[in-house]
Order: C-alpha cells, then sequence, then structure tokens
C-alpha cells in the first residue's frame, strides 16, 4: 500500500550550482549529499513538509541520470512513492500489465529499499517504489 510521495527526484547538471536556487531563492536546508556508486549517481536531499525534494547528478557519462541530461535536459526525472514493501508493490504493478524496470529492489540513497517502473507503463514518468531504510 502506498502511503505518501516519498520524494521528487530532480536531474541536474551540478548539484553544487543548483543547491544556490534551493538554499538561496526557496530557503531550503541541503540536508544530505550521498554518493550511489552502483547507479552512478550523486544526490542531494532537501526536506520540504513530509517530501523531499532529491537532486541527481551524474557521476560517469555512461549513467542513466547523464543519459536522461542528454535527452531531456534538466528537470523532473522521478516521483517516488512510500510503500511498506517494495517487492509487493512491484509484484502488484506486474499482475496489472505494469512493465518494470527492476524486478528485485535495490539498496538506493538513504539506505532504503528502491524499485522503478518503466515510464511507458506509467504515462511517460519514471516511477519509484521506497520503503523506510534498512537496518
Amino acid at each position: 500500500m502506498l502511503k505518501k510521495i516519498d520524494h521528487l527526484g530532480i536531474a541536474v547538471h551540478s548539484i553544487t550550482e543548483a543547491r544556490t536556487f534551493y538554499e538561496d531563492i526557496l530557503g531550503l536546508v541541503c540536508e544530505k549529499e550521498e554518493e550511489i556508486s552502483s547507479q552512478k549517481v550523486k544526490t542531494a536531499f532537501f526536506l520540504l513538509g513530509e517530501t523531499h525534494i532529491e537532486l541527481l547528478e551524474p557521476t560517469s557519462d555512461d549513467s542513466p541520470i547523464a543519459k536522461f541530461l542528454e535527452s531531456r535536459g534538466e528537470g523532473l526525472h522521478h516521483v517516488a512513492y512510500r510503500c511498506d514493501d517494495v517487492s509487493k508493490q512491484l509484484e502488484q504493478a506486474k499482475e496489472k500489465g505494469c512493465r518494470l524496470i527492476h524486478e528485485i529492489p535495490f539498496t538506493g540513497a538513504g539506505n532504503k529499499q528502491v524499485a522503478f517502473l518503466h515510464p511507458r507503463s506509467s504515462h511517460g514518468l519514471l516511477t519509484e517504489f521506497c520503503s523506510e531504510e534498512q537496518t
């Protein structure tokens, strides 16, 4: 069962440059930066209410974020929905005909379990399921 929007992922060329907008213009505070080497991405998280804004910067030219930036430019990359059980959400989506990018959840930023639905199954927007931090 989905609980809430966990975060909005925004692809940027440079977190350092983008932080100026989020901190100086919007007045948000960067809670943490983290590199996820398996996904070839650096992230920065800003809390707004109960939802995070996640900036995504590629760390390699062959990363999914670098490919996204090359084809679409900076902007909204994905919406992440918090749930109790990512595997169960994936199973339900697949049973109803959704195309999955990941059949099995993996550890993402913040040590959360995450997996993505293909944008062709979600009206053009990359969709992420994520669960609480793993211990």
